[in-house]
């Protein structure tokens, strides 16, 4: 589904090059679930930003699905990501001044024009999360667990092929990061998506058919979880 050719990424500090990912090449399969794990300035969040089209690689190409996105400026990598990914973030990213069915909805309406059915397909997400009594409820009015499940739902309401998810957990307390890692189970895996997460959970290793080590800008498979 996706394949990394010799990928680069390095930045400049204060006159220094920094190489955060270095001719990384790596093949995601479609259907399965990723975890990255690496310490803190490893290049895991880079990575999904590359892939997403949020950044660009020094060098090296992301091929999606057989299209280079490397080749994409930044309008065709914004629609590329609008229609093909669906991303998660650690502080949630909901709309404050939005409903929880407005935020909800937003990413089908970036696309296209919404319909009744759409409105529908929402709401029924909502109820899966256990979030139907709230769709009107504004976000600083949820707990933090409440804010991800949306922020989750949000991620699949387009029906996305691709799930990147960086630390969805990180910003939660354990109870509440197990029963994210529970919904991401039930609601990504059983719709045959592809999930890429980056995070420093270990609870969330039973979740994964891969677990990726990200170290000194290298990938590198450390087992399979049967």
């Amino acid at each position: 589904m996706i394949e990394l050719i010799d990928l680069d990424k390095e930045f400049i500090e204060a006159g220094k090059k920094h190489q955060i990912l270095k001719s990384v090449n790596f093949t995601f399969e479609r259907g399965k679930i990723y975890i990255m794990f690496g310490r803190s300035g490893s290049g895991k969040s880079t990575l999904l930003n590359l892939i997403s089209g949020i950044d660009v690689p020094s060098s090296g190409k992301i091929i999606f699905e057989n299209q280079d996105i490397t080749n994409l400026d930044e309008k065709g990598r914004t629609l590329f990501r609008r229609k093909n990914i669906g991303f998660i973030f650690q502080f949630f990213n909901l709309i404050p001044t939005l409903t929880v069915l407005e935020n909800l909805i937003l990413p089908v309406e970036l696309v296209k024009l919404t319909t009744k059915h759409d409105t529908e397909a929402a709401m029924e997400l909502l109820k899966k999360i256990s979030l139907s009594d709230r769709a009107d409820t504004y976000p600083d009015k949820l707990s933090g667990g409440e804010q991800q499940r949306v922020a989750i739902a949000r991620a699949l309401v387009h029906n996305p092929q691709l799930i990147l998810a960086d630390e969805p957990t990180g910003n939660l307390d354990y109870e509440t990061g197990k029963s994210i890692v529970s919904l991401l189970d039930n609601l990504v895996r059983k719709q045959g998506k592809t999930m890429i997460m980056a995070t420093h959970s270990r609870e969330v290793i039973g979740l994964a058919d891969y677990i990726i080590r990200v170290k000194d800008g290298s990938l590198s498979l450390e087992n399979m979880v049967s």
